[in-house]
């Protein structure tokens, strides 16, 4: 019985170690949610402004149409994978990895992995890499996703692939990540109203300033969706770090029961054998 309740007892040390570990990595989550969601919000009007400007000068010089908005028949796709660093965020990571066997299923593909846990998976399956020198998802910059884009847009015009998907965790709430496809090439130029523009002075060829602006605009739909993915991160991280300090509070309790009542066995035990040895003599 005493073995029993010294057992109980480093069980109830180390669930409550773990609840210490884990309470922490939730107010460190919580912490970095609200720096990246306001990121996330203050990034997403950047490529909507872009692609208005980009249709503007496009509408103007219709006689030469721009090679990334040619819809051509699609023979190798890019994907564009958005995971995470670390672990520990519940499904964050393995619902990218599910949706992005969904939609590449059957068809000849290549990924550019945007994070460790997406270059460790990819290279694990033996996938097609375009590139994997952006392994740290929170060290990347906007400087980093011009060169990504610059990357992708290069690729694209040459027909190294015929379209290029982005394959990220949309941001919905604090207790809401959504996996998100967007295709960023070819881009979709938009039809309406461009009367904002309808003044403005255009220097040079329109051909040429297009294919200029595009990787911008591919950048900043990188950089946008970046955002979102580590607000993403961090809400996943703290949810699935919330559930383990409950869970690890109803085992505590658990034990603490076990325990009273091994105790409680352990002293009606020890008053028996008093008594039946007073009666004895």
């Amino acid at each position: 019985m005493g073995a029993s309740m010294k057992q109980i007892k480093t069980r109830i040390k180390s669930v409550e170690s773990t609840r210490q570990i884990t309470k922490a990595m939730e107010l460190v989550a919580t912490s970095k949610l609200r720096k990246a969601k306001l990121r996330a919000e203050n990034a997403r009007p950047y490529h909507k402004v872009l692609l208005e400007a980009i249709s503007a000068i496009q509408a103007g010089a219709a006689e030469c149409p721009t090679v990334f908005a040619q819809i051509r028949e699609v023979k190798k796709t890019c994907y564009v994978v958005i995971a995470g660093d670390r672990g520990l965020a519940g499904g964050y990571n393995a619902n990218l990895f599910r949706m992005v066997a969904r939609m590449s299923e059957g068809q000849e593909a290549c990924i550019l992995p945007i994070g460790k846990k997406a270059t460790e998976h990819f290279r694990r399956r033996g996938s097609e890499i375009l590139s994997s020198s952006f392994e740290v998802t929170g060290a990347l910059g906007m400087g980093d996703c011009r060169q990504i884009g610059q990357l992708l847009c290069e690729g694209f015009a040459r027909g190294d692939f015929d379209r290029v998907e982005i394959v990220y965790t949309e941001f919905c709430s604090m207790l809401s990540q959504v996996p998100a496809s967007l295709t960023l090439l070819p881009i979709t130029l938009e039809q309406g109203d461009t009367k904002r523009y309808s003044g403005a002075m255009i220097e040079g060829d329109p051909e040429e300033l297009v294919a200029r602006i595009v990787p911008l605009y591919v950048s900043g739909i990188l950089y946008t969706t970046l955002c979102e993915a580590a607000a993403s991160e961090h809400g996943a991280r703290r949810t699935a770090m919330n559930s383990a300090n409950k869970n690890a509070g109803e085992i505590i309790d658990t034990l603490v029961l076990k325990y009273n009542r091994a105790r409680q066995a352990a002293i009606t035990q020890e008053i028996t054998e008093i008594v039946s040895g007073a009666e004895a003599l």
